[in-house]
């Protein structure tokens, strides 16, 4: 196979992904986010060269709605998914990941501070699939209702948001990104849209 230690052009997508699509170049069960891209763009995910191809930035799960970055810029990628700060005796993501999460259960105003300050302190996630029981980076929650709540993470465990309220006794029955470090998702970007970075959105991930 060949290999590319660099792209002739570097791609910098931002897409709002609709719910029922996942990351990966290939499904038997879903359809992919790369199938939403134009032919020549869906070339560069199957036929570029290792190194060069066109690839999301992390993943979103396939019932995850929002804020998706795809790029071939390699460097770029691993600088989003796998900076680090340390937090104690853990380490995640420097670039800060925020979602919108939709509850199944009200939480009262005394309760909102109770999860504000268990999320803040660092939580037991509780084990899922093939996952166990593992210690989150603290999270910042910031409430907008009873039933819907900003999460900003540092890291990107497996259902990470998903297992936070778990641990906190509730359920997360819609979840959407909104934002990538100083990059917000914006409204005139509909779901199943995308298009290139613009040069202001860029010095905002610090492509530039």
């Amino acid at each position: 196979m060949r290999k590319c230690s660099k792209p002739e052009k570097y791609i910098y997508l931002i897409m709002n992904k609709p719910c029922g699509y996942v990351c990966s170049a290939v499904s038997d069960s879903h359809k992919t986010v790369y199938e939403l891209l134009t032919p020549d763009l869906q070339e560069l995910v199957i036929n570029a060269p290792r190194g060069c191809r066109l690839h999301t930035v992390g993943r979103l799960d396939c019932d995850t709605s929002g804020l998706l970055l795809l790029t071939n810029d390699g460097k770029f990628s691993h600088r989003i998914t796998s900076s680090v700060v340390s937090t104690g005796s853990t380490t995640g993501s420097a670039v800060t990941k925020t979602y919108r999460a939709t509850l199944l259960n009200s939480v009262s105003p005394e309760n909102q501070k109770l999860y504000i300050n268990r999320a803040a302190a660092g939580l037991k996630l509780p084990p899922e699939k093939k996952y166990g029981e593992q210690l989150a980076l603290p999270a910042i929650l910031e409430f907008e209702s009873s039933y819907i709540c900003k999460v900003t993470v540092h890291e990107g465990k497996f259902h990470e948001v998903r297992r936070i309220f778990r641990a906190l006794g509730n359920e997360v029955t819609k979840l959407e990104r909104i934002a990538i470090g100083k990059l917000s998702l914006q409204k005139d970007l509909e779901p199943g849209q995308w298009r290139q970075l613009t040069d202001n959105e860029k010095e905002l991930l610090m492509i530039f």
